[in-house]
């Protein structure tokens, strides 16, 4: 999620969308992040039904099966305006179920 926030810094929706070695970063972190999502434990997301778990891995399947381009726009608005806030629950939720295992 930091890599996202890292590869969007200073760019507008128009610079990103030009820029296709961030796009591709972009997206390949998200794959990751949606295939993260689904190997969470059923637990931890009941716990926590606030964090968007399904659509994390809907994205990912979107974007991996979208053979004839992906809509830069969806993924500049979850990245630009969903993220942060999708990383600060996700930081609280390992803060809380694992302060032990550190």
């Amino acid at each position: 999620m930091s890599r996202i926030s890292e590869y969007i810094a200073g760019h507008t929706f128009e610079s990103f969308k030009k820029d296709y070695k961030t796009v591709d970063a972009v997206i390949r972190n998200f794959e990751i992040i949606g295939e993260a999502s689904k190997n969470i434990p059923v637990e931890i997301k009941s716990k926590y039904p606030d964090v968007p778990w399904a659509e994390m891995y809907l994205l990912r399947n979107k974007i991996s099966h979208e053979y004839f381009g992906v809509d830069y726009e969806i993924i500049w608005d979850v990245a630009y305006n969903h993220l942060p806030e999708n990383k600060s629950q996700i930081e609280e939720i390992i803060r809380k179920e694992f302060k032990d295992s550190r």
